[in-house]
C-alpha cells in the first residue's frame, strides 16, 4: 500500500560550474544546526577532494542532510562541469525534485541547459534559485527571464513551467521571495520553499525490499559501501539480501552495516524504509548500477543510460632515460590494476587493452575528465605517459560521424573578430551573437570536439586572459573534415644533461622556452615552443668555451626570459600527435615518441613521401 512520507524531502542541488552550489550547501548546513557553536568548519566543507579544494569545482557528487522543522531534508551536492556529467545522471535518481542554482549576473550557461534537461526528462520538480544577487551588476529580472526561455527550449511541461523561484546569496547566507534579497536574514524562505514545493516520496513500505545502487565509495573499517535511495519495503542491518544487474548471475550477501546521513556524518542505523537515502557496507562485490533487494523478489531496476565518452588517450609505460626515479608505481601491471579499479566508481570512463601490453586506451568525456584522473593518479605516486587526446569517431551507414560541442564564448568587444577568425579555421559555425555583459560579446557556436583540442590557451592570449568560453557535448554529426590545429613546432633537446644558461639564452630567441637553467633533460624531450610551424632540435646543455681573452661587455650576466611552466592542461593540449608526457609525482615533463634525433628525422622523411 503506497503511502507518503511527509518526514522526508530528497533534493539535487545541480548548476553551471562556479554558480555557488557548494556554497549554499555549506549555508544550509550551518543554519540547520548541524554544527557545533564552537567547531571550526573550513569553507565549501563539502569539497572532500583536494583537486575539488585546489580548483574551486565539485568533482564528485556527495550526499549530506539537514533537519528542517522535523523534515529530513536530503541534499545531493552535484558536480557542474560538463566532464562529470555522468556523475549528475546516476544521481539524479535519488531524488524527487531539483534546486536549479543560477547566478544572477552570468546568466543560464551551458552546463545550466545540461543538467536542467537530464532532470526535466526525469519528471524531477524544479525550484529555481538565482544566486549571488548582493553581486555587482546582477540583474535578477533578465536572468530569470532566460530561465524561463531555457525551461520552454527543453520541452517543459505546464507543472515545471510553474516553477517557484527563490533569490539568495550563498555566501552571505540569506535568501528572499523577492529580488531585491527582502530583510537580507537567513535561508528560511528556501527551506520554506522546499518543504512546500518538492513533493515527499510516495512508497510501499510493505512491498519487498528494493534498492538501485547510485555511488560507490569506501571505507577504511567497514570495506566497499554503496549508498542508494530505497525503492520500496524495509531492510535491517544483518538481512541477507540478492544483488542483481541485468545480463549478471544474482549473487546473495549480508548487509553488515546500515546508515543514514546527517550534515557530514553517517549516523549507523538498525532499520530504514522506502524514500531513505542509505548506505550499505558487507557487499564486497557491489557495483554502481546493481540492484540490491529481497532474496525471494529479484527484480532489476533499469540503470540510466550514461552518456557515451567522446575523448580517448593511451596510457603507457613510462620508457624515457629518467623512467623508474621518481614513482612508486611504474609497471604496467601497477598502471592497470588503477585504471580498472577507477572505473568502479567511475561511470563515464572505459578502459580498452591495446596491441600494446605496456598501454591501454582510455576514454572519458573531455580533457578536465581524464586530467582530473591523470592527477589524482600522479598524487598517488604512478608513473606514466600519455598520448594526446583524440575524439571517438563513429561510423554510420558507411558515413564519419564526429562529436559536435555548443560553445558560449564571452569576449571582450574588441577581440570578437580575431575569436570569429580562430573558430573558424577550427570548422566552428556560429549561431547566435549578441551583447552580453557590460563591455562583452557572447558568441554561440557550433564546433567538432577536436577543434577544441589545444584551443583553450590560445583563446586565452587572443582575448588577453579576459575572455569565457564554456562548452557542452551536443551530439555527433557528419565529419566536417581535416583542419590544422597546431600553429607552432616544439623546441627539442639535442643531447642528455643539465640546462645551462649560455645553452638557454642562445635558445629563447627561437621562440619560448619552458625549462629554466639547472634542469635535468634527455635527449628527444621537449623544452620549448618554437616560433616557427616546424620543429627545432637544440643544445641546450651547451656551455660557454673558456678562453683567456675577454672583451667589454662580453661576461655581463645573460638575461634570460622567465620559462612558461606549463600545468597539466596546457602540456596535454600543446603536444602533437608524435609527443607524449610524461607524468611523475614531481614532474610534468613533453617528449617526443621518438627520442633519438636521426631515427625521428628518418621517421618524417618517410612520412612526407
Amino acid at each position: 500500500m503506497t503511502e507518503v512520507r511527509n518526514e522526508i524531502r530528497n533534493i539535487a542541488i545541480i548548476a553551471h560550474v562556479d554558480h555557488g552550489k557548494t556554497t549554499l550547501v555549506d549555508g544550509m548546513l550551518r543554519q540547520s544546526g548541524i554544527f557545533r557553536s564552537n567547531e571550526a568548519v573550513a569553507e565549501r566543507v563539502m569539497d572532500s577532494n583536494d583537486i575539488e579544494r585546489e580548483r574551486g569545482i565539485t568533482i564528485l557528487s556527495k550526499n549530506t542532510s539537514v533537519n528542517y522543522k522535523g523534515v529530513t531534508i536530503n541534499i545531493v551536492d552535484t558536480p557542474g562541469h560538463a566532464d562529470f556529467g555522468g556523475e549528475v545522471e546516476r544521481v539524479l535518481g535519488l531524488c524527487d525534485g531539483v534546486l536549479l542554482l543560477v547566478d544572477a549576473f552570468e546568466g543560464a550557461m551551458p552546463q545550466t541547459r545540461f543538467v536542467l534537461s537530464k532532470a526535466l526528462n526525469m519528471k524531477l520538480k524544479p525550484i529555481v534559485v538565482v544566486n549571488k544577487i548582493d553581486r555587482d551588476g546582477a540583474r535578477p529580472q533578465e536572468v530569470l527571464d532566460e530561465i524561463f526561455e531555457l525551461f520552454m527550449d527543453l520541452g517543459a511541461d505546464d507543472s515545471q513551467l510553474d516553477f517557484p523561484v527563490v533569490y539568495a546569496s550563498a555566501r552571505n547566507g540569506y535568501a528572499s521571495l523577492s529580488p531585491d534579497g527582502g530583510d537580507r536574514k537567513d535561508l528560511e524562505p528556501l527551506f520554506e520553499s522546499i518543504l512546500k514545493n518538492i513533493p515527499a516520496p510516495e512508497v510501499d513500505v510493505d512491498a519487498p525490499f528494493r534498492m538501485l545502487i547510485s555511488n560507490i565509495t569506501g571505507d577504511d573499517y567497514v570495506g566497499r559501501t554503496g549508498v542508494a535511495r530505497i525503492d520500496r519495503g524495509r531492510v535491517k542491518s544483518g538481512a541477507q539480501v540478492a544483488v542483481a544487474a541485468k545480463g549478471k548471475p544474482v549473487k546473495f550477501g549480508k548487509i553488515n552495516y546500515l546508515y543514514k546521513f546527517q550534515g557530514l556524518k553517517k549516523i549507523e542505523v538498525t532499520e530504514a524504509q522506502a524514500g531513505d537515502i542509505v548506505v550499505v557496507a558487507g557487499l564486497s562485490e557491489i557495483n554502481i548500477g546493481d540492484t540490491v533487494c529481497a532474496p525471494d523478489a529479484v527484480q532489476p531496476i533499469d540503470f540510466v543510460n550514461i552518456d557515451e565518452p567522446t575523448l580517448s588517450m593511451n596510457f603507457s609505460v613510462n620508457n624515457s632515460p629518467f623512467a623508474g626515479r621518481e614513482g612508486d608505481y611504474v609497471t604496467s601491471r601497477h598502471v592497470r590494476d588503477r585504471l580498472f579499479r577507477e572505473l568502479e566508481t567511475n561511470v563515464s570512463l572505459r578502459v580498452e587493452d591495446t596491441d600494446s601490453a605496456d598501454t591501454l586506451k582510455v576514454s572519458g568525456r573531455g580533457e578536465l575528465h581524464l586530467t582530473v584522473l591523470i592527477e589524482n593518479m600522479r598524487r598517488e605516486g604512478y608513473e606514466f605517459q600519455v598520448s594526446r587526446p583524440k575524439v571517438i569517431f563513429k561510423e554510420v551507414d558507411g558515413m564519419l560521424y564526429e562529436p559536435m560541442e555548443r560553445l558560449t564564448i564571452d569576449t571582450p568587444d574588441e577581440t570578437v573578430g580575431v575569436v570569429i577568425e580562430k573558430i573558424g579555421l577550427r570548422k566552428g559555425e556560429m549561431l547566435d551573437m549578441h551583447p552580453g555583459l557590460e563591455g562583452y560579446v557572447r558568441l554561440e557556436f557550433k564546433i567538432p570536439s577536436r577543434g577544441l583540442i589545444g584551443y583553450r590557451n590560445e583563446f586565452l592570449t587572443d582575448t588577453k586572459g579576459n575572455g569565457i568560453m564554456n562548452h557542452l557535448f551536443d551530439g555527433y554529426e557528419e565529419y566536417k573534415g581535416d583542419m590544422s590545429q597546431r600553429t607552432r613546432g616544439s623546441m627539442v633537446a639535442w643531447e642528455t644533461g643539465e640546462s645551462v644558461a649560455y645553452g638557454l639564452f642562445n635558445a629563447q630567441e627561437r621562440g619560448r622556452l619552458f625549462i629554466g637553467p639547472g634542469v635535468k633533460v634527455y635527449e628527444g624531450m621537449i623544452v620549448g615552443e618554437n616560433s616557427r610551424p616546424d620543429d627545432i632540435v637544440l643544445n641546450v646543455c651547451k656551455k660557454k668555451h673558456i678562453t683567456n681573452i675577454r672583451a667589454s661587455g662580453s661576461d655581463e650576466a645573460l638575461r634570460l626570459i622567465p620559462p612558461v611552466i606549463l600545468s597539466l592542461e596546457q602540456a596535454i593540449e600543446f603536444i602533437a600527435d608524435d609527443e607524449l608526457m610524461e607524468v611523475t609525482p614531481k614532474n610534468i615533463r613533453l617528449r617526443k615518441k621518438i627520442l633519438d634525433t636521426e631515427q625521428r628525422a628518418k621517421a618524417d622523411s618517410r612520412k612526407k613521401k
